[in-house]
């Protein structure tokens, strides 16, 4: 039997509320570790997820309850896919059987239009959150559902109407283009050996993926060509035209910046990097395009 609609109301808002908590802490580089600590409802831990499954349901909400959330890791065999043009997010069934049981309780998540939390990873052991998250549509013959995500502030209990189909897909848009953003980092980072191409950091948290030619530039794709390993000080710096990167990827500090007098950051951060040489990926089709390079070291001398 469902458990209570009340105590999955409740189970439901204090997930949501811990998870606010966890974004407000980790924004989206959740660690698995603080996900596995599960909610306390009434003095007792309840579970949130499942790592090893990817749909998930605690025994709390009953045989028949709705699931609670869905994840995918970074290495899932699962085909989760973005489908951009209608604003809807493609999860892949548990296995092949419709009636699986973790596929009825995502069934029954829908059925009952109950909020879920949906956990992305982005790097072994790291997770973005998205929520609430709804499914609204259930394909047996492709063994997927469709999710899309919503806003908090909007009513759990609103029927599908125009309006609310609209407000998802607009903040499912939204939620794809954080993921692909993501992906980006991830793939970038993963050619660089996880360390800043400048300054050599290692700290993965303190890393991130600068794109070269922007995406709002046509050609500015999510490619490693595209991208360059940085630590947040120097994508910050390139990304602000304080320092360049020439086509033979040599580092070049702006002029006003070399004459300052500040503290050791601005002297051993960025200083001294100028007329240094990018530490750069093994595979040679990873490196930056050098005629991306060319076209934005033009902007960077122009600024």
């Amino acid at each position: 039997m469902p458990a209570s609609f009340d105590l999955d109301e409740t189970l439901r808002a204090a997930l949501f509320a811990r998870m606010s908590q966890l974004r407000a802490r980790y924004a989206d580089r959740i660690p698995a570790a603080e996900l596995s600590k599960g909610i306390w409802l009434d003095g007792k831990r309840i579970s949130i997820w499942n790592q090893p499954k990817g749909i998930f349901k605690p025994h709390e909400l009953g045989s028949d309850g709705a699931a609670l959330s869905v994840h995918t890791s970074v290495d899932s065999p699962y085909a989760d896919e973005h489908d951009p043009e209608t604003g809807r997010l493609l999860y892949k069934y548990q296995g092949t059987d419709p009636v699986q049981r973790d596929n009825v309780a995502l069934r029954h998540a829908m059925e009952r239009q109950r909020p879920l939390l949906y956990l992305v990873g982005v790097d072994p052991g790291v997770y973005d959150a998205v929520f609430p998250v709804y499914v609204t549509g259930d394909d047996p013959l492709r063994l997927q559902f469709t999710l899309m995500a919503d806003q908090l502030d909007a009513s759990t209990h609103q029927r599908s109407d125009t309006l609310t189909v609209l407000r998802r897909a607009y903040t499912t848009r939204a939620v794809m283009a954080r993921l692909h953003q993501q992906q980006f980092r991830r793939i970038v980072l993963q050619a660089y050996a996880n360390r800043c191409a400048i300054c050599r950091l290692r700290h993965l948290e303190l890393l991130d993926a600068a794109h070269i030619l922007p995406d709002h530039d046509p050609r500015g794709e999510p490619i490693v060509p595209n991208g360059l390993g940085l630590c947040k000080i120097h994508h910050s710096a390139f990304d602000s035209y304080i320092i360049g990167i020439d086509p033979d990827a040599r580092v070049h500090v702006r002029d006003d910046i070399l004459s300052e007098i500040d503290g050791p950051m601005l002297r051993y951060g960025l200083q001294e990097a100028h007329g240094t040489t990018l530490l750069l990926p093994r595979r040679t089709d990873q490196r930056p395009a050098r005629d991306f390079l060319a076209e934005r070291f033009e902007r960077f001398k122009a600024a």
